[in-house]
């Protein structure tokens, strides 16, 4: 592969927000924000810097391709849960760059020692059902009409699980201690 992965630093705020304009609007949909204003880039850096998100980034050829971050609130009644939002450019779909991001973000949340991981993304979003899906993740809910584009259209919502402890047992009754994935 000839992307790097790293994480997400101050210094790539414009390649962000460039990456964000590349991206069609219903890959940002899931997100509660629009990417593709500074100051949601701002607030993203902000919350990296007090530890509740952990992000990395793809750089190829010099350009932001992809993105993944581990969202937490640490003082909420669900600090043992996580989000992950995984952003991935549309010409690099397909090639590895999604997996790769979301087993960095998957290590990140193991060293964080979290419980369970979410996902959120529209049901048509395919490629990226399954990639969860080929790590572990199961649906867990199907929200109606949950978020809306610009234009008014409104868009189901899936949200993807992942049983941390539940795995670790099933690897530790296998034999399978060494496999971070089911």
């Amino acid at each position: 592969m000839s992307h790097q992965i790293r994480r997400f630093a101050p210094a790539d705020r414009e390649a962000m927000l460039a990456f964000a304009d590349s991206l069609p609007e219903h890959d940002l949909l899931f997100l509660g924000r629009d990417l593709r204003h500074p100051r949601v880039i701002e607030a993203w850096l902000g919350a990296i810097e007090e530890g509740w998100i952990d992000s990395l980034v793809a750089i190829d050829k010099g350009k932001l391709v992809g993105s993944a971050a581990l969202v937490r609130d640490p003082l909420s009644w669900s600090a043992h849960v996580s989000e992950i939002r995984l952003l991935v450019a549309s010409d690099k779909r397909g090639a590895g760059l999604g997996r790769d991001l979301l087993e960095g973000i998957y290590s990140i949340a193991m060293e964080r020692g979290l419980a369970k991981l979410t996902a959120q993304m529209t049901p048509d979003q395919i490629g990226s059902v399954m990639l969860f899906e080929s790590l572990g993740f199961r649906a867990e809910a199907l929200l109606k009409d949950q978020v809306r584009d610009r234009a008014g259209t409104s868009y189901d919502l899936a949200m993807l699980s992942h049983d941390v402890a539940r795995v670790a047992a099933q690897h530790h009754a296998f034999g399978l201690e060494n496999e971070h994935q089911s």
